[in-house]
């Protein structure tokens, strides 16, 4: 299968020396080495095992035809336009699953800048010219690991995330379609459906955002993902975890559906026969990610603010303008209203940002999260498409060795 030999190849080629004992940020290389094993380990296993229920399902799913028209498909390609059909809902969610994983953990580095960049109050050390620069210093004075602290949780929260992202999107994409529009692509129901798979993707995705961005700042005080996670949870409650998903999802909604609605578009004038085209998805891919990422990027950085809760931002808000309710701290109090002082909610993030960036302050990082997106997406889609189109091509491949058994 085209699928296993890509798995087994990739696996083969991810395999990296021991770890120098001398690199500084030696936790985030612990956890590049801890993603490669596991997923590579993992997923070949999982190709193995859904396989055969994947066949199951969609043989479950076939409609009995004549004998003629059976024999007539038989030695016919597999028709990607109707991979939809004949793809189940666990092909979709496994394609997906190594899908968000690569994509994510392939773009980390520029993810780890990105937030960087976002910040509204950044230390004196960590402020950037551009991308490149980032990098280069924070390589250069903090490890050549630094980039990659908070892979590990990123990676864990991808998998779930996208596998239900992709799975609902499909679902639905296929039943508005033909509820909108009969037979033919509707803009409309891509939209709505992404949207949808938005809801689901956020739900599962929100918390490893959290602890992800918070790893990512400069200086950032925990140990690992676990010290961060036990942090978050003992001062600021679980509420934390989802203290951005409203804004995660204004932002994401919109993201998603321009993000659709360009892609698809684009596949109809790139890929009109919407065959497997590896080029083509990939130029869809990154066109809409870049497009969709410019137009929602004020958003994004009010979610980084609402996830990271800068601490020299916070300090920088005078009692009266702090976050919290009620008047300020009264004589020999302002230290202990202080430390627990948090931005809270959509609509206190957008005056926080005009309040110290002015309008300039929406975009910080703009650039960095275009430069993100347009392979994060490009990314995602090749290697689901790859995903999709390799194990519907098996099972397509074992039912006509079925049929040609039971004939002979």
């Amino acid at each position: 299968m085209e699928a296993d030999g890509f798995v087994r190849r990739r696996r083969m080629t991810a395999e990296t020396p021991g770890n120098d004992p001398g690199v500084a940020g030696a936790s985030a290389g612990a956890e590049v080495r801890w993603i490669g094993g596991r997923f590579w380990g993992v997923s070949e296993s999982i190709v193995g095992s859904l396989t055969p229920r994947i066949g199951g399902e969609t043989e479950l799913q076939t409609v009995h035809c004549i004998r003629g028209a059976q024999d007539q498909t038989e030695d016919s390609e597999p028709d990607y336009e109707g991979l939809p059909q004949g793809a189940s809902t666990s092909t979709h969610m496994l394609a997906g699953a190594v899908a968000g994983i690569m994509e994510h953990c392939l773009m980390f580095p520029i993810d780890c800048v990105k937030t960087r960049m976002q910040s509204l109050q950044p230390d004196p050390a960590a402020r950037y010219r551009n991308v490149m620069d980032a990098l280069r210093r924070i390589v250069t004075t903090e490890g050549i690991w630094r980039p990659m602290r908070g892979l590990n949780a990123t990676a864990v929260g991808a998998g779930p995330a996208h596998a239900l992202y992709f799975a609902c999107y499909e679902k639905l994409k296929k039943t508005l379609s033909d509820v909108i529009h009969p037979g033919a692509n509707s803009h409309l129901a891509n939209g709505a459906a992404g949207c949808v798979a938005t809801l689901l993707h956020d739900a599962a995705m929100n918390p490893a955002e959290v602890v992800k961005q918070r790893m990512q700042m400069y200086n950032s005080p925990y140990r690992g993902v676990l010290d961060c996670v036990r942090a978050v949870w003992q001062k600021e409650g679980a509420a934390a975890f989802y203290r951005s998903y409203t804004t995660q999802l204004t932002m994401n909604i919109p993201f998603q559906a321009l993000h659709f609605m360009t892609y698809e578009y684009l596949q109809e004038l790139l890929n009109p026969h919407r065959q497997y085209n590896p080029s083509s998805h990939m130029v869809s891919g990154a066109l809409a990610g870049a497009i969709a990422a410019a137009a929602t990027t004020p958003l994004d950085v009010c979610k980084t603010l609402l996830n990271t809760q800068e601490s020299l931002t916070l300090s920088s808000l005078s009692p009266g303008q702090g976050p919290g309710p009620g008047p300020g701290p009264g004589p020999g109090q302002g230290q202990s209203q202080g430390a627990h002082r948090h931005i809270s909610g959509l609509a206190h993030a957008f005056r926080t940002v005009y309040r110290l960036g002015g309008l300039q302050g929406f975009f910080k990082g703009v650039q960095a999260r275009v430069i993100y997106q347009m392979p994060s997406t490009a990314i995602s889609w090749s290697v689901y498409e790859f995903f999709k189109y390799g194990l519907t091509k098996h099972q397509h491949d074992k039912r006509r060795s079925q049929h040609r058994e039971a004939e002979m």
